[in-house]
């Protein structure tokens, strides 16, 4: 607070003071001092408070000026409109689906379907497993 002035030049201040004013009256002067110190304290920060309101309070106006344009402009509904336009007009170019693997891709086939003839259909039975009329009954 007192950065203009030196411990120093505080106590050349109170010598003058005790002088001027007396040891009996120096410390109503002191409480007096503090208090004008005090509400101008108050003051300034009162000041403080309100700029900084008037401050927030026309960010918040142009926030909401800001909301206000983007709901009158509609950018979603915009952004949607034309989404749905690129998809539309890519399922009216979308090439007819075939079974012909794509580039980089292989054909997965049912080994057992193209190669099954007459006698390799049949599955044989293995040659560890016991007749049926071996195995016990539960």
């Amino acid at each position: 607070m007192f950065d203009f002035f030196s411990s120093s030049h505080i106590l050349i201040l109170l010598g003058v003071a005790l002088v001027v004013v007396g040891p009996k009256d120096l410390p109503r002067l002191m409480h007096m001092i503090g208090r004008w110190a005090g509400k101008a304290r108050g003051m300034a920060n009162e000041f403080k408070r309100s700029f900084d309101e008037m401050a927030r309070q026309s960010e918040l106006d142009e926030l909401r000026k800001e909301v206000e344009a983007l709901r009158n402009n509609n950018a979603l509904s915009d952004l949607d409109k034309s989404i749905n336009e690129a998809v539309n007009a890519d399922m009216k170019a979308e090439t007819p689906v075939t079974d012909e693997p794509r580039a980089g891709e292989f054909q997965v086939t049912d080994s057992n379907a193209q190669a099954a003839t007459p006698h390799e259909a049949a599955p044989a039975e293995p040659a560890h497993a016991a007749p049926a009329s071996e195995h016990p009954k539960p």
